[in-house]
């Protein structure tokens, strides 16, 4: 058997996730808000959760051009750079590099930011739901009910909400794994999910397996990531 070539497989990927993302952000938009979209999204980012949705709709039988594996790896791709948009705003964080330029409400001021964050994210239920008859309703409803329940109050929202409340406590592992498991494990995981829910009928016991999958993937990203928090600069 031959070796699997991660870059080879990655980068034709890559560019159909980038070339969605430009097309559905118009530049041209009220009050400059799609600037502010595009420069949260465009140009920066390893696309990681994107290409966890494409790689596991291919595992599980998925064509490489179908549309609504790429419609959900831009989706989750959105509402991840809503998050890190409203994360970044002075109530949250405060930070003022991201990916290694000015932030959003740094370059384009808070009530800017809080705007496109919102933008993405309902823009992310839009490329969920295509009205050209490319992905059937049942995959829409599918993908939008993992979606929404992964980056709402009992996933990614309600993680950052324990994040914020546990500055300068100490958390126990159990607690923090919790914290990981919503901040940040909730969208890798439902990447995974959805996924496989873009191919109808993968039989349970593999999606049993995906899910242990996308749970230990979500706790190792985590790990890593504060590591680097203390190890390494901007």
């Amino acid at each position: 058997m031959s070796a699997f070539d991660l870059q080879a497989w990655m980068q034709p990927h890559l560019a159909r996730v980038e070339q969605a993302l430009s097309g559905g952000i118009e530049a041209n938009s009220p009050a400059a808000l799609g600037q502010a979209m595009r420069y949260a999204v465009l140009d920066g980012g390893k696309r990681l959760r994107p290409l966890l949705v494409l790689a596991t709709a291919e595992a599980v039988g998925d064509a490489p051009s179908s549309a609504a594996a790429l419609n959900a790896a831009c989706a989750i791709e959105l509402i991840h750079a809503y998050s890190l948009v409203h994360d970044d705003m002075p109530c949250m964080d405060n930070d003022v590099l991201r990916r290694g330029k000015p932030t959003v409400h740094v370059q384009f001021g808070e009530a800017q930011a809080l705007l496109a964050g919102d933008a993405l994210q309902t823009l992310a239920f839009e490329f969920l739901t295509p009205q050209d008859g490319s992905v059937s309703v049942g995959v829409q409803a599918a993908c939008v009910g993992l979606l929404a329940r992964a980056s709402g109050y009992q996933g990614m929202a309600g993680g950052q909400a324990i994040d914020l409340a546990s500055v300068g406590q100490r958390l126990s592992e159990d607690q923090l794994r919790q914290m990981h498991r919503l901040k940040t494990g909730a969208l890798l995981l439902c990447s995974v999910h959805m996924g496989a829910a873009c191919v109808p009928g993968v039989p349970a016991p593999v999606q049993a397996a995906l899910g242990r999958f996308g749970q230990a993937l979500g706790l190792a990203f985590q790990v890593v990531d504060d590591v680097l928090d203390v190890t390494a600069d901007s």
